[in-house]
């Protein structure tokens, strides 16, 4: 018996994890709204199909958010899936960053996503079912990455709102999950998806050394393959029961569980101290 076909809306599609999800999901004949900030460039990178949906937003504007969404649910009919998975990384101290810089972060990596989340959210009540997949990083869930600590914060934000989240939409037979990547091979640390800061501190010996070596070294050498974290993504959107939290990739579980183990070890070793404090 044929598996009705679902329509997923996915941010960010004109290169890396979003691109990927697009061509593998129409590959798998499902309905995909495709958004990205120039609507002309998805249409040079993807055939056009009556199951293909090409869409200009920007994503910081609601509005144009809101237009994109009911442009969705208006060709398709439904709206089973959403992938918020544009964003952007910043690499600079905390301290030469600019307040500007540190809120466009903000805006785009947690504020976008709740944007669309609050858009696509009345639809998929209405449903009684649908999947939110918000792409964190494991920058969201470990922080100690020196130079990139405004980023890793923006990631921390989106993983919390979506555990608060997955409590909120359950009742609507909702599913939520949020995807911790570790290192995966797209243009992540390319010059176009990574921004430096304007004013660069010299004293920020430590920043300037992790710039450098994820500019230099680490890009176009990273373990992960985007077609399968890609792969991975949609399995977990076929699953009855989805995690919550999705990790990819053996370095971001390696990480992940470093981290575990470290943080039991210092919960332990300070128990008496934290569990002095009730009346």
């Amino acid at each position: 018996m044929k598996t009705p076909q679902k329509t997923w809306f996915v941010t960010g599609t004109s290169k890396g994890f979003g691109l990927e999800l697009v061509q593998q999901l129409l590959a798998k004949g499902e309905k995909v709204a495709a958004t990205s900030r120039n609507k002309k460039e998805l249409e040079n990178l993807i055939p056009s199909s009556e199951n293909f949906l090409p869409l200009e937003m920007d994503l910081v504007d609601e509005s144009s958010v809101g237009n994109a969404i009911a442009k969705t649910i208006d060709t398709f009919g439904s709206l089973d899936y959403v992938i918020n998975n544009a964003g952007y990384g910043l690499i600079g101290a905390l301290e030469e960053l600019s307040d500007a810089e540190a809120r466009h972060n903000f805006d785009v990596n947690v504020f976008g996503s709740l944007n669309v989340i609050r858009q696509a959210l009345p639809q998929m009540r209405k449903q009684q079912s649908g999947h939110i997949f918000n792409i964190a990083s494991i920058g969201g869930y470990l922080g100690d990455f020196p130079g990139f600590g405004i980023y890793c914060a923006t990631k921390f934000a989106v993983v919390g709102f979506s555990e608060a989240l997955v409590t909120e939409v359950k009742p609507f037979n909702i599913n939520v999950t949020a995807v911790l990547p570790g290192y995966f091979r797209t243009n992540f640390l390319n010059s176009d998806s990574l921004v430096t800061p304007k004013n660069q501190m010299d004293e920020y010996t430590s920043a300037r050394e992790s710039q450098q070596l994820h500019q230099q070294q680490i890009a176009n050498n990273q373990p992960g393959d985007p077609a399968k974290g890609v792969a991975a993504i949609i399995e977990a959107a076929q699953s009855e029961n989805p995690p919550v939290h999705l990790f990819l990739g053996s370095d971001a579980y390696g990480l992940a569980k470093q981290k575990m183990d470290n943080m039991s070890a210092e919960l332990e070793q300070w128990k008496s101290l934290t569990t002095s404090t009730d009346f």
